[in-house]
């Protein structure tokens, strides 16, 4: 069986399911899940799981996600993108100064607030926003709580009336809203007019292979070898090397208790053993002196 991670870079163009429906056929297998939705129009690093490797999807999804970005000021749309219907309009007089827009990004920094935009994947009521957007349905929009770790300016176009960001945030941060919450305390409707997700975890944008390498290797039938281990999905929780006796029993789903592992914490630890991945464990909700299998490989 094929077990790893493709790091993808995904194209413009197509869905996030659509790259997991293409590696199923390359690599004839329909244990394959992606691990955090791009739109359509976003190109950028987008990590596909593959065999046993789909036991992390959760894991690696929940990973610091890195973007560059562009606002527009003027325009406001449906979308919140350049894709969408113009919604209001604001003519820019003046371009705001480097100062001015530094210390928006400042306090858009930390745990802010986002709500969703009504053309996206968040299900309220079991339904999907962007189906009662089509629907011209109205509905109340969930409030949550993101995390920016970086937010900084890193170029300005007066003459088009746009600047370009990088970000660093947790899962689940709409950069599109980011980008219209920005311009509205700049005084101005805006939109995110591009978008490149140039990291997710470990994985960066060098690190990644796109659809024309793997059409390649696969016509050598060495598509395999484009795949990162499982471990490397892995990489931001800790991890525990464990003898041959310890490896069978943790192999086996055993539970541990607290003088088997100097790591009895909250946190997930990830059990290996000569570098091979065994397991994921937690602890115990019931028995606060042992650790429970989450994952076992």
């Amino acid at each position: 069986m094929v077990n790893g991670i493709l790091p993808l870079w995904k194209p413009k163009g197509m869905t996030s399911f659509d790259c997991v429906a293409k590696c199923r056929r390359y690599f004839q297998t329909k244990k394959v899940g992606h691990t955090g939705t791009l739109d359509p129009e976003v190109e950028g690093v987008l990590p596909i799981c593959i065999g046993q490797a789909t036991k992390i999807v959760p894991y690696l999804t929940d990973t610091e996600k890195v973007y560059l970005g562009t606002v527009a000021l003027g325009a406001e749309t449906d979308t919140e993108d350049a894709t969408g219907n113009v919604m209001a309009e604001k003519g820019v007089t003046r371009m705001p100064e480097k100062s001015e827009i530094e210390a928006v990004l400042e306090k858009n920094k930390g745990a802010i607030t986002q709500v969703p935009p009504m053309y996206s994947a968040v299900k309220v009521h079991g339904k999907k926003l962007y189906e009662y957007a089509r629907a011209n349905e109205e509905v109340e929009r969930p409030v949550r709580e993101v995390f920016i770790h970086d937010l900084q300016l890193t170029a300005i176009d007066e003459e088009k009336n746009t600047f370009d960001i990088y970000v660093t945030c947790s899962k689940g941060t709409y950069i599109r809203t980011l980008c219209v919450d920005i311009g509205k305390q700049l005084g101005y409707p805006a939109h995110m007019l591009q978008l490149e997700r140039i990291q997710t975890g470990s994985f960066s944008k060098k690190k990644t292979v796109t659809f024309a390498m793997i059409e390649e290797a696969a016509t050598k039938s060495e598509q395999e070898q484009l795949l990162s281990p499982i471990s490397e999905g892995l990489s931001h929780l800790t991890h525990q090397e464990v003898d041959e006796a310890l490896k069978a029993r943790i192999k086996n789903g055993q539970k541990l208790t607290i003088t088997e592992t100097p790591f009895l914490t909250n946190d997930p630890i990830v059990f290996t053993n000569n570098e091979e991945v065994l397991a994921i464990y937690g602890r115990h909700p019931d028995k606060p002196e042992q650790m429970k299998p989450l994952r076992v490989f």
